[in-house]
């Protein structure tokens, strides 16, 4: 079982072959784009020759895994941390987010006081809400399985205003759901995790190059061991015998191996086995009821800068974010909105798009109100994640057979995998390590950021 074939070249693929390869195990990625970093990488834009990140991802304080990834390929020094987050509150300057002095769980009390788009009345009901996730623990939110976070804003008493100025803008950008979609459990261990855990978990860091450019390393770390990387390569069927699976049949002939990790999307896995190989394997029997949530990423450049904050968050509007990706020697400004939970975007032409978003951005940034955008180029990703309504959970297979039976070498990683994190780069680097980890039967998986003393002793953990 020394080597293994691993479909697919996203990052959890690659968290899944570093891994093997320091384990000396032998990893052959597969990968049928040119190259690595799946959905969360970069393409070159055919109109103008740039490079372009599919959509903006984020990594925070809490991601340790994540950042346990960077670290392995030596790029975290690639990365920005931003201990502020950025609140659009037109005509008044943006409100921050920030920690102060005061330990987790209270980090937050004297910036939170300070905003100025949320009134004190809806401040009292937050903490009130912000409470309750407290005491109930990281345990406590299982008994809202099933059920979704809308409805413990309601039982909390929520006004529509703060669920539209603070909740909503949280809940979608991180769970790619709004909260009146999202299983419960999600959104809440959002909350408990990123906001009231540790000072540091809500840290975010953003990468200063191309998507495309974390993964540079990779390659050469993996082919230390004698594992390869061929990009290009699609991936036709994973060769089954009856009883193990025995390779992958590629447009090249088949590659053989002791082992192999499917590290590619729910439908795209289905499509590579054969009905016996399903029937055979409960983990994959009802991946066809996992649905989908889009994302739409719309890069603007304007002939000077109108956004001085390095991201902006916008409460109540249909564009969540949007992201400083710099100005140029002529002055010429990027700037990456991002649309989460995007279906009502999915049916719109460019033109369209872009007179949506130009409205969020002259609502939040003034000097773009009398400027036309030099570029404009949106990219729609229709199936971007999982979508974690109530019930999917039951439906995330593990990276190993079960002990309802299964094929013992046939493993499965990708951020939809059970990982009990929503859909993000984190989940994704998780589901590599703890695919890798089956196979070698070691224990790579960091822990999670522990909660600091008085956010336990208040409830966490």
């Amino acid at each position: 079982m020394r080597k293994v074939a691993i479909i697919g070249g996203g990052i959890a693929g690659i968290a899944a072959a570093l891994r093997l390869s320091q384990a000396e195990f032998t990893p052959i990625v597969l990968e049928t784009r040119a190259k690595l970093g799946g959905r969360a990488t970069s393409f070159v834009d055919p109109r103008n020759g740039k490079i372009l990140d599919n959509c903006q991802h984020v990594a925070m304080g809490c991601c340790v895994n994540l950042l346990d990834f960077y670290q392995q390929l030596g790029v975290l020094d690639r990365m920005q941390w931003h201990p502020q987050t950025f609140w659009a509150n037109p005509p008044h300057k943006p409100d921050v987010m920030c920690s102060g002095w005061f330990p987790a769980p209270a980090q937050f009390t004297g910036s939170f006081l300070r905003m100025r788009m949320i009134s004190f009345k809806d401040k009292v009901g937050i903490a009130f809400a912000m409470f309750k996730l407290m005491r109930m623990g990281y345990a406590g939110r299982e008994r809202w399985r099933g059920r979704v976070f809308l409805d413990f804003l309601q039982q909390t008493r929520q006004s529509q205003r703060a669920i539209d100025r603070f909740w909503e803008p949280v809940v979608v950008s991180a769970c790619n759901l709004s909260s009146a979609r999202v299983d419960a459990p999600v959104a809440m261990k959002v909350f408990q995790e990123g906001f009231l855990s540790h000072r540091f978990a809500s840290a975010m860091a953003l990468s200063v190059v191309p998507l495309l450019d974390l993964y540079d390393p990779a390659e050469a770390i993996i082919a230390k061991t004698g594992g390869q990387v061929k990009l290009g390569v699609s991936v036709k069927a994973i060769a089954f015998d009856g009883t193990r699976v025995t390779g992958v049949v590629t447009d090249d002939g088949l590659v053989q191996a002791g082992a192999v990790i499917s590290a590619v999307p729910f439908d795209r896995l289905l499509k590579l086995c054969s009905p016996s190989l399903r029937e055979k394997d409960e983990r994959l029997r009802n991946l066809d009821q996992i649905t989908t949530s889009p994302i739409l990423g719309v890069h603007l450049v304007y002939a000077t800068q109108v956004l001085d904050q390095p991201h902006l968050v916008l409460p109540a509007r249909a564009t969540q974010w949007l992201f400083n990706k710099g100005v140029d020697n002529a002055g010429r400004q990027h700037i990456h909105a991002v649309i989460s939970a995007a279906d009502a975007w999915m049916d719109l032409d460019e033109s369209e798009i872009t007179r949506r978003v130009r409205e969020d951005i002259d609502w939040a940034c003034p000097r773009a109100r009398a400027l036309e955008p030099m570029e404009v180029r949106s990219v729609k990703e229709k199936r971007a994640t999982f979508a974690a309504v109530p019930g999917f959970e039951a439906l995330r297979p593990g990276p190993r057979p079960s002990a309802m039976g299964g094929v013992d070498n046939l493993f499965l990683a990708g951020d939809w995998c059970d990982t009990g994190w929503p859909a993000t780069m984190e989940g994704a680097v998780r589901s590599g390590y703890a695919a890798a980890d089956a196979i070698t039967n070691n224990n790579t998986l960091q822990r999670e950021l522990p909660a600091a003393l008085l956010a336990r002793v208040a409830g966490l953990g």
